[in-house]
């Protein structure tokens, strides 16, 4: 069997985190031993991993490293001042995180004792440095979910770690042509393949609770709480509706840094009453099977997790028009491609909701077609098998 590694940072709620567990399902168990290596060992979709996937234990430079500062122990002033000082001298936040693996990181962290027939960085960043520089295997591949221009990488620190990499895989067309035109010696290294989603699994979750009870519109989002989701952009929106008096309630799923700022704009926009932040769920089907719509705020995405699913269950799309969103929705046939402003967010969710012809349209649409996609695995076996 070939032994096949899997790094990624945690495993939260993120999309790329429920493609590797849907992925990670659906590999042949006889074909590959495979290991997982968290530079954090936690997060609530850890418990979903196969039982058949070793989760290695993180070395400890690792764990102190990328663990809170206060358990950082001897590395403590490295990770500080190293970090600080990358960030003051970088211009931008990917390009600081490249410095600071460079600079401070890297030359602190050894190599992974085991060897592997293939290592996978499925996140790019410090996971693609690691996989490149510290882990012996045949052939290395690396995973890019968003759209790698939009999302702001540091194409300085990256090239020489991509150029090492056997294969580079992103999750949609856009995606695809973006990397091949930043990288263009690169492009017969990059490949197309879509995130695994299981429309079996997808279903049986969301018969478990029916947790959302409100007779107006019912909204949901889903994502980490991250400039990248604009949610703020979502607070301006609620704001814009409330003053229209249009009966609603906007639940949002998910966690990160920027809750605290989110709950003092929420106070502001005095929205209190009518967005609510859930925290995460292991099991976010039934909130999607509650919801009258599905609203994606995002600036940017690669190919989102969260719309497939909700395609899955049949669901109304509101979504901005970031780069990729055209890749992913059909505009009035699957849902509605709205400006990336709160103005437009608002009025394609008054329009979503008060246009019974175009949302029946859009739901009958979803639910005669089959979505999910368990036929890409086999793509993914390919690649791991390095047949073209």
């Amino acid at each position: 069997m070939k032994k096949v590694l899997f790094v990624i940072h945690s495993m939260g709620f993120g999309g790329a985190e429920k493609s590797l567990v849907n992925l990670l399902h659906e590999l042949p168990t006889d074909q590959y031993e495979i290991d997982v290596l968290l530079f954090q060992e936690k997060g609530g979709l850890l418990p979903q991993l196969p039982k058949t996937v070793h989760v290695l234990q993180t070395p400890a430079v690792l764990r102190r490293l990328y663990g809170p500062l206060k358990q950082a122990g001897k590395y403590f002033f490295p990770k500080l001042i190293g970090t600080a000082l990358s960030r003051a001298k970088s211009k931008t936040p990917k390009a600081a995180i490249g410095a600071r693996w460079k600079k401070y990181y890297s030359k602190r962290i050894g190599m992974l004792e085991k060897t592997y027939d293939v290592a996978v960085a499925y996140v790019a960043g410090e996971m693609l440095y690691y996989v490149a520089e510290k882990v012996s295997a045949k052939r290395k591949l690396a995973w890019i979910h968003n759209d790698y221009r939009t999302a702001g990488y540091a194409k300085e620190y990256d090239a020489p770690y991509l150029a090492q990499m056997d294969g580079i895989v992103s999750v949609s067309e856009k995606c695809v042509q973006v990397l091949q035109e930043e990288f263009p010696r690169l492009a017969e290294k990059i490949h197309y393949i879509e995130n695994i989603t299981s429309r079996e699994l997808v279903h049986r979750q969301a018969q478990k609770e029916k947790p959302l009870d409100f007779d107006g519109t019912k909204i949901l989002s889903i994502g980490r709480l991250h400039p990248q989701k604009g949610f703020d952009l979502a607070l301006q929106a609620a704001s814009l509706l409330k003053q229209q008096n249009f009966p609603f309630q906007w639940y949002i799923l998910g966690m990160g840094t920027e809750l605290s700022a989110l709950e003092q704009l929420r106070r502001q926009l005095k929205v209190d009453d009518c967005v609510h932040f859930l925290g995460t769920s292991s099991n976010p089907y039934p909130y999607m099977a509650c919801c009258d719509m599905l609203a994606q705020t995002s600036r940017y995405e690669g190919k989102s997790v969260v719309l497939d699913e909700a395609k899955i269950l049949a669901k109304p799309i509101v979504v901005t028009d970031y780069p990729t969103a055209k890749d992913q929705i059909e505009n009035g046939l699957e849902g509605l491609i709205v400006p990336l402003t709160p103005q437009g967010i608002a009025q394609g969710i008054r329009q979503m909701a008060e246009d019974t012809a175009l949302r029946d349209r859009i739901v009958g649409y979803l639910s005669e077609n089959s979505y999910g996609n368990r036929d890409e695995v086999e793509k993914y076996i390919k690649l791991l098998d390095g047949i073209k």
